[in-house]
Formats: C-alpha cells, sequence, structure tokens
C-alpha cells in the first residue's frame, strides 16, 4: 500500500484545494507579468505568486508530509520565510534601480507619482 493511500479525505481535499489556489495566484501573478505595459506596474504582479502563491503551496506541503512522516515538517517554513524576505527586497531594489535610470534619461514611463516624489516637473 503506498503513501498517498494512506492520506484521508479530510485531509486531501484542503490539500488540494490549497495547491489549486496556489497555483492560480502563481499563475495570475504570471499573467499580471506579462499583460502589464509599464515596468513599475510589471513590478507589483510577480509578489503575488511569490507571496501569496507560494504560501499556499507550502502550507500544503507542510500539511501532507507533516501527516505522511508522522512528525511536523516544518522545513518547507524556512524556504518560505526566505522567500518572504527576499521577494520584497528584490522589487524594492529593482524599483529603485528603474527610478534612478529613468530620472537620468528623463524616461516617459517614470510614473507621476515618482515625479512627484522627485521633485520633477510633470510633462
Amino acid at each position: 500500500m503506498s503513501h498517498l493511500e494512506t492520506v484521508p479525505l479530510w485531509l486531501a481535499i484542503p490539500v488540494g484545494l490549497l495547491l489549486v489556489l496556489g497555483s492560480g495566484l502563481t499563475l495570475l501573478g504570471t499573467i499580471g507579468l506579462v499583460q502589464l505595459k509599464s515596468f513599475y506596474d510589471r513590478l507589483h504582479a510577480p509578489t503575488l505568486g511569490t507571496g501569496w502563491g507560494m504560501a499556499a503551496i507550502v502550507l500544503a506541503s507542510i500539511l501532507l508530509f507533516s501527516w505522511l512522516e508522522g512528525r511536523p515538517s516544518l522545513h518547507e517554513a524556512v524556504i518560505a520565510v526566505f522567500v518572504m524576505i527576499t521577494t520584497p527586497v528584490t522589487m524594492m531594489m529593482l524599483g529603485r534601480a528603474a527610478l534612478h535610470r529613468d530620472r537620468k534619461e528623463n524616461a516617459p514611463e517614470l510614473p507621476e507619482i515618482a515625479r512627484r516624489t522627485l521633485g520633477e516637473d510633470t510633462p
């Protein structure tokens, strides 16, 4: 008898729903990354997948493997913590680098809010 046959229905349903939710949010973030026009808009879309999508998938993994191993399986939580910490920092650094580049080039893509924050005249 395999391990998958020993998973009770009351556990399989939430694990399956969490996996569908997590993969759906990740897909939504990916679609946003592809569809949004400006770089500044595209900065926010992937964080949906790496944030909430990853959290749902990790929670499903924790639930399933804790049941299968008969003990708490929390090493996935360490991965989740590092992803949740590094994603916003990375996005903030990318945003600041883009603002710096666009400010030097006086790019038309520079958002209105950034122009006001930087004290530059609006076109």
